[in-house]
């Protein structure tokens, strides 16, 4: 089973690019973040043209995200992160695919820090951290993948001082992702691939695409029982270099 996850930045403005994609990699789950469209205006038809069926939590103009299976309909779980009965924000969806539970996830990005927005990012961290250990704790197959909006490690970064305020790499979101891969959780990407750049992401300001400046922001990880059956992954780069590209490349493991 080939799982993929994508920070799409906009689905129907790049609906040609994740089709196009969709076509040529045929993974067999998708995970989608940053969907800005409401619940109304998901493309499930179109999608639905190439046998993919999801579940999906939508937002006017912000966040959103999806769970896309091929040829199989995923079944909804949790469409919140639990733990603040007043966060509205459409960053959280769990689905069971082909009897493993699956997550798509949109971690809040934290910038300006200090302040209310990193105070926002950091807590959501921790619920996610309490909500992961329930899940282990249940004993069931879990993938946490998604845009967690955190540079693991300077390895995970291009060589660059300027962005020593930025809340993705700040020691707080640091230590909050290694106490959450702490629990048992795999970084798939880099059980696979411990040496040298792995980046998911390149911005759109100052040419960081064409001089590879890039960083890891997405991941996966996962629970003991499926890290034992992880046999490949990958980043599709080429998805980056199109023409009306996400700044997000898709990222991709292999289970068997």
């Amino acid at each position: 089973m080939r799982i993929a996850t994508f920070n799409i930045n906009n689905i129907n403005k790049r609906i040609e690019n994740l089709t196009a994609w969709l076509r040529k990699a045929q993974p067999d789950v998708v995970c989608l973040q940053e969907l800005k469209a409401e619940q109304s205006a998901f493309p499930a038809a179109r999608l639905a043209e190439l046998g993919y069926r999801g579940v999906w939590f939508g937002e006017r103009s912000w966040n959103g995200v999806a769970i896309l299976a091929r040829d199989c309909e995923p079944v909804l779980t949790r469409s919140s992160l639990p733990g603040d009965a007043n966060d509205r924000q459409a960053r959280y969806i769990e689905a069971a695919v082909n009897g493993v539970l699956i997550t798509s996830i949109y971690l809040p990005n934290g910038n300006p820090q200090p302040g209310p927005k990193f105070d926002f990012k950091l807590a959501w961290f921790e619920r996610l951290t309490a909500h992961a250990a329930s899940l282990l704790e249940a004993g069931v197959p879990v993938i946490l993948a998604g845009d967690y909006n955190v540079v693991p490690t300077p390895q995970d970064i291009y060589p660059t001082r300027s962005l020593d305020n930025n809340a993705l790499i700040q020691p707080q979101s640091r230590a909050a992702y290694a106490r959450l891969l702490a629990q048992g959780w795999t970084d798939a990407l880099r059980k696979l691939k411990p040496e040298g750049p792995l980046w998911t992401f390149w911005d759109y300001e100052r040419n960081r695409w064409a001089l590879d400046k890039g960083m890891r922001l997405d991941h996966f990880l996962l629970s003991p029982d499926l890290a034992a059956r992880l046999t490949d992954a990958g980043v599709d780069r080429w998805v980056r270099g199109e023409e009306n590209a996400s700044d997000h490349a898709p990222a991709w493991i292999e289970l068997v």
